[in-house]
């Protein structure tokens, strides 16, 4: 299963008020639970000989949105812990000034012990971190602002 097929179940989940689903396979289980606000409250996913570093695209649904300043932001795909760097001792991925395109990783989000990594999913120039390191994100937070080249 890949994130476009998550991405529908929540979508299906959401216009049809289920505020829980699972799904279990040979291989594979997956969890899904709506908080009261409307977002996925934890997502859970397990599947053998899976790395325990995903990659999630960025923006949940859509392209990215344009801020009132023609700045683009960044935000959470899922509700987790926001980290700047893949380990304490590591820098940062991305800094205000920072370059990224398309596929350029800006931060990982820590769900459920799983570190999934988060593309930037837009080219331009970091403008702002919006998030402090080791601290909780909810599902479309802003993360990065963007202002595109």
């Amino acid at each position: 299963m890949d994130l476009k097929d998550i991405k529908a179940i929540i979508d299906l989940m959401k216009k049809n008020s289920i505020t829980e689903f699972e799904l279990e396979r040979q291989d594979s289980k997956i969890k899904l639970k709506r908080g009261l606000s409307g977002g996925a409250s934890a997502v859970q996913y397990d599947e053998p000989g899976v790395p325990v570093i995903q990659t999630i695209a960025a923006v949940p649904a859509g392209p990215a949105a344009p801020v009132a300043t023609g700045e683009i932001e960044i935000k959470s795909p899922m509700i987790g812990t926001f980290y700047r760097a893949p380990s304490p001792e590591a820098g940062n991925y991305a800094e205000v000034g920072t370059e990224v395109g398309a596929d350029t990783v800006v931060c990982i989000i820590e769900a459920m012990k799983v570190m999934n990594e988060i593309k930037s999913e837009v080219k331009g120039v970091i403008t702002q971190v919006l998030v402090e390191n080791g601290k909780p994100v909810e599902f479309g937070q802003p993360l990065f602002k963007v202002r595109p080249n």
